[in-house]
């Protein structure tokens, strides 16, 4: 992980940690990224604070443990309570669990193997900021790339998780890759303004990388920060 923070000035500020790069190309919109280190707490205003995927200390511990330790991370949840957006992918989703921002947890593949391949997502909500520009039941296709995307959650929470609509992404039926309880993929915190997610939206978002399914998301989130 390049334990780096990026802030894009624009009109929304968009602070990202980690391989940064595919969603400077996603919401930055020509804006320019600011680099900021991760082990600065000092961030400044933002809109909305993006943790992209990277394998943060090399999965150490577990995966995310000890990146939702840095000192910045301290700010990131503070900022996650007074309303801000926050986007976590990948490695990024499992620091946001950790760090307590998203219910439940992300374990060992139940195959125990690392899986690198497309999946077929259904959305379960397009009540947020980032689903808003998909339709619920929309099957979609997003790459994923991991060892540790297992959601787990006890049955208190799941039953939470459930019965509050919290569930953002499925992977569809016969398409789990990592034996994920109910087919989670990706979930919002109680105030949606938090959203973790195993598949990576950013590397299937312009015709060059092979398909767009991934663009609705970002573009949902640009219209929705601007409007």
């Amino acid at each position: 992980m390049e334990d780096l923070l990026d802030l894009v000035d624009g009109p929304s500020k968009i602070p990202l940690v980690g391989y940064a790069a595919q969603f400077n190309h996603n919401l930055s919109l020509g804006s320019k990224p600011i680099m900021h280190w991760h082990r600065d707490a000092d961030l400044p205003k933002v809109d909305l604070i993006a943790v992209p995927g990277g394998f943060s200390y090399g999965d150490y511990l577990r995966s995310g443990a000890m990146a939702a330790h840095s000192p910045v991370m301290k700010e990131v949840v503070k900022r996650a309570g007074q309303g801000v957006a926050v986007l976590g992918v990948c490695n990024g989703f499992q620091i946001l669990s950790e760090a307590g921002l998203t219910p439940g947890v992300l374990m060992r593949n139940a195959h125990l193997h690392f899986v690198c391949r497309d999946v077929r997502l259904t959305v379960e909500s397009n009540d947020s900021i980032f689903t808003r520009a998909y339709t619920k039941g929309q099957t979609i296709r997003i790459p994923i790339a991991h060892h540790d995307g297992n959601y787990f959650a006890d049955a208190e929470t799941l039953k939470r998780v459930e019965g509050d609509g919290l569930v953002a992404f499925r992977y569809a039926e016969g398409d789990n890759p990592n034996g994920s309880l109910h087919n989670i993929a990706g979930v919002f915190n109680a105030k949606r303004n938090v959203l973790g997610m195993m598949p990576h939206p950013e590397r299937l978002a312009d015709p060059q990388l092979g398909g767009t399914d991934g663009k609705p998301l970002f573009d949902g989130l640009v219209a929705a920060l601007r409007s």
